[in-house]
């Protein structure tokens, strides 16, 4: 069967432009000769909807989206995603579904079985899952259709499953000669390389095709990537989509040849990622510019160099902050950074603001040694100077704190986490050197003086990040085993760190949830973000400590 997958970035709730998207790529798909035409999960609402699917007027608008998207159809079949209605009580009134469309008509419809409620999903709040998914017909051929998680699920592959039911086998074993799968699977460090294993794996144990069409883009804090995938009958790969970026693959089962897979280092696939979800952020919430603060050190200049990859060199702002307290060589890196970006480059001094503020504070603090309260005040000030400049010049404040300070809490509320967009904040610090060094892999983007000089926050005299944190290999090794691994204190104890350091990096995690859930929404690109993913009440006194 010859097919086509398009792999494109939608926009929720953008239904007329996702419609004419889908429409675009059909036109081509016919064009191809191709008997087939796929498009990713909810495709015409966008991924994910959620609560926009509780307005009355949603689901309505999508399903005319799908009637004017079938009247379209000729010969060419066209696999869309939408919200379907379930009209069987009790039960919730959508269904995630895809739909066959052929010769101007709905053919069939058929409604997701496996909903995923875990880390980022949440689809069993809004979703009845399907209780029977019948093979389809496709011009004389039986086809399986599937959405998403209904392929994620076999016994043979995974040691341990969260359904019973595995929806792909299940309608092999009802006849289906060929696999389709419609997706919306965004991507975090290491799934593209699950994902293809998976899906070998369930082609050569079904003997039957598999053709996977991913979603591409950034929604909010996720990021898709794409990289849609065809395996022949006997699991091995014979098309594959381009990754962080649209596309549109047009591949015959039958004549097919096996194609080795692209494998993109790690430190490339993370910097794609954040590129693609600060672009698709910025765009489709409105904004044209960013501005941003550059103080020098190495987490503002990564963030600096993700804008302007992402945005164009004309369309970001840096803008540098000295006090009394910032050395004249993070003046000098940030200056030189901006040069290298061909950015525009401010330099606003917080110092009078810091002054008049302290003179205004004084006889309420008289008496008292100063300490955090004015470190804050001038991270604070930083973020008054930067608020007014997006204001003023209707561009997106980027925050540039990383994952490691936003974990205990080395960050301060309404000072240096202001801001529309935390770019780098499922980035950890030792990931943020990585990604440092990989940019400057040819020439010298990032000053080597912002790499290799000790972190410092520069709010005091001699100041260094080690000075209130462990070494950042031992705070992110820690950080992977609380927050993404679930490991209690004694475990991560009994992996050789020092009691000390772990009682207190645990205790700084757990008291920061009330900071976390004030800060900007950030890119997700690791298994377990901060952000919708991880629920933790603020209000709350379980401690492992």
């Amino acid at each position: 069967m010859k097919i086509a997958l398009a792999q494109i970035n939608t926009t929720v709730g953008d239904i007329p432009g996702n419609e004419r998207k889908i429409l675009a790529a059909y036109q081509r798909g016919v064009a191809a000769g191709a008997a087939v035409v796929l498009t990713p999960e909810l495709g015409i609402v966008g991924y994910p909807p959620r609560d926009l699917l509780l307005k009355n007027s949603f689901i309505p608008a999508n399903l005319a989206a799908l009637e004017r998207l079938a009247a379209a159809t000729g010969e060419t079949a066209l696999l869309v995603g939408v919200v379907g209605r379930n009209d069987r009580r009790p039960g919730r009134e959508a269904t995630n579904s895809v739909a066959l469309l052929q010769h101007g008509r709905i053919q069939t419809t058929r409604a997701k079985t496996l909903l995923p409620t875990y880390d980022v999903f949440d689809e069993d709040r809004y979703f009845e899952p399907a209780t029977e998914n019948a093979v389809a017909e496709l011009t004389g051929r039986r086809v399986g259709l599937t959405i998403c998680e209904d392929v994620w699920n076999d016994e043979d592959f995974w040691r341990e499953r969260r359904y019973r039911r595995n929806p792909a086998m299940d309608l092999v074993a009802g006849g289906a000669e060929i696999i389709f799968n419609i997706s919306a699977s965004p991507w975090q460090m290491g799934k593209d390389a699950t994902r293809a294993a998976m899906l070998a794996s369930l082609a050569a144990k079904a003997g039957r095709p598999v053709v996977y069409c991913n979603l591409v883009g950034g929604n909010d804090e996720l990021v898709f990537d794409g990289s849609s995938l065809v395996f022949n009958a006997r699991g091995e790969l014979i098309a594959q989509g381009a990754q962080f970026a649209e596309d549109f693959i047009v591949v015959d089962t039958a004549t097919a040849v096996p194609v080795v897979a692209a494998a993109p280092c790690e430190e490339e696939q993370i910097y794609r990622a954040l590129v693609l979800g600060l672009r698709d952020y910025l765009h489709k919430c409105g904004f044209k510019s960013a501005v941003l603060g550059l103080s020098g050190g190495i987490d503002s200049a990564v963030t600096a160099v993700l804008a302007a990859e992402a945005l164009g060199r004309e369309n970001v702002r840096g803008v540098s902050l000295p006090s009394q307290f910032s050395s004249s060589g993070s003046l000098d890196d940030a200056r030189v950074l901006a040069e290298n970006l061909g950015i525009r480059y401010d330099v606003v001094s917080i110092q009078p603001m810091f002054a008049a503020v302290k003179a205004q504070m004084q006889p309420l603090f008289a008496g008292l040694a100063e300490d955090t309260t004015e470190e804050n005040m001038q991270a604070r000030l930083r973020g008054v100077t930067l608020m007014a400049m997006s204001n003023k010049f209707g561009s997106l404040l980027l925050t540039t704190g990383n994952k490691s300070e936003l974990a205990v809490g080395y960050c301060t509320l309404y000072g240096d986490m202001c801001g529309g967009l935390a770019v780098i904040s499922d980035v950890p610090k030792t990931l943020i050197y990585r990604l440092s060094r990989w940019i400057n892999r040819e020439r010298e983007i990032i000053p080597t003086p912002s790499i290799t000089k000790p972190p410092s926050a520069e709010l005091r005299p001699n100041q260094t990040d080690q000075d209130s944190l462990p070494p950042y290999e031992d705070l992110d090794a820690i950080l992977e085993e609380y927050v993404v691994k679930g490991r209690s204190f004694a475990e991560i104890v009994a992996q050789g760190f020092k009691e000390e350091t772990v009682r207190r990096i645990l205790r700084l995690i757990d008291v920061t949830e009330y900071k976390r859930r004030q800060a900007a929404p950030g890119l997700k690109v690791t298994s377990k973000a901060f952000g919708v993913g991880r629920r933790i009440p603020i209000a709350q006194k379980f401690r492992e400590v």
